[in-house]
């Protein structure tokens, strides 16, 4: 799999010069107008994970490859990108505009109330893109615009400004596609779901072949959350309508998906990466979830 892209390897793609400030521990945070980036002789967005986050806002046609999904929009667009999941943006239009910013996880560290992994645009298996019309692309676009100044100028608490500014931004988001559960979780079921759902998804990305995935029965993610395995199964039925069998085979096939598109290994350290002990239980795995073989996916 591609190697995660550092935030030093972005600037110097781009524009081949470092921020004086970059090595300064404040979280880096740098904002960008996207007309500025990516020129005719641009060179294209790889896909691959960066050890940073980054929101665009970005208008025309574009497709964008996020983790094992390629998905086409049109218009304006807001989006979210984080660091666990790879992802790169294929423009069809020449007309494409607007801004987006990145940011380390502690540029925010000590003042959201929850990590920024936790918020739904962020979180694992969350929304990353919001379609806005005129009026929110306006609204946006005059956060960027404050960011582009503010980034400029000389003001000793600027960095205390363009933070709020970000974080106006999220919550704005957020209202455009409100989350009932952004910072509770209504019953003991649905948080049994949460920290389930965040064990699972923290044995991910696989970067390596010699990274395992370990947790893969119900009965290892009860001993996990020290919680009886039908207890855990019931709760989570319950929440989502789903099995906790289910919920590990879809991650597993997710992944497995995205292995076989995006790097060179072959089935077998695939096979192993993802806790299989031999390839034929991998093939039959994957052709259950999905009706084809490895192979033959990464064919077609």
């Amino acid at each position: 799999m591609a190697q995660t892209e550092t935030i030093e390897e972005f600037y110097k793609s781009k524009f081949n010069w470092l921020p004086d400030n970059l090595s300064q521990d404040i979280g880096h945070f740098n904002v960008f107008r996207i007309e500025d980036c990516y020129g005719p002789s641009a060179t294209p967005v790889k896909y691959s994970r960066r050890d940073f986050y980054k929101i665009s806002l970005f208008r025309g046609k574009t497709i964008y490859h996020y983790a094992d999904k390629s998905i086409e929009v049109d218009g304006t667009t807001l989006i979210f990108f984080n660091p666990q999941v790879p992802y790169t943006i294929e423009s069809t239009s020449d007309d494409r505009s607007g801004c987006f910013c990145i940011f380390k996880e502690s540029f925010f560290t000590e003042m959201l109330r929850n990590n920024i992994h936790e918020l739904p645009m962020f979180a694992a298996g969350g929304k990353p893109s919001y379609a806005l019309n005129i009026e929110q692309d306006q609204y946006v676009s005059q956060l960027f615009d404050k960011m582009l100044n503010e980034i400029n100028s000389d003001y000793k608490f600027k960095y205390d400004l363009l933070r709020n500014y970000v974080t106006e931004l999220i919550h704005y988001a957020l209202k455009v596609a409100p989350t009932e559960t952004l910072y509770q979780h209504p019953d003991a079921n649905s948080r049994i779901t949460s920290v389930f759902t965040e064990l699972l998804e923290r044995q991910f990305p696989i970067e390596t072949p010699s990274q395992r995935f370990t947790l893969r029965s119900a009965k290892d993610y009860a001993e996990q959350l020290a919680v009886h395995v039908n207890h855990l199964n019931r709760a989570i039925r319950q929440t989502t309508g789903k099995t906790t069998t289910d919920h590990i085979f879809e991650r597993l096939t997710s992944e497995a998906i995205a292995l076989l598109k995006h790097t060179n290994w072959n089935i077998s350290e695939i096979s192993y990466s993802l806790g299989f002990e031999e390839p034929a239980h991998f093939n039959n795995f994957f052709k259950k979830q999905t009706t084809t073989t490895p192979s033959v996916y990464r064919i077609v």
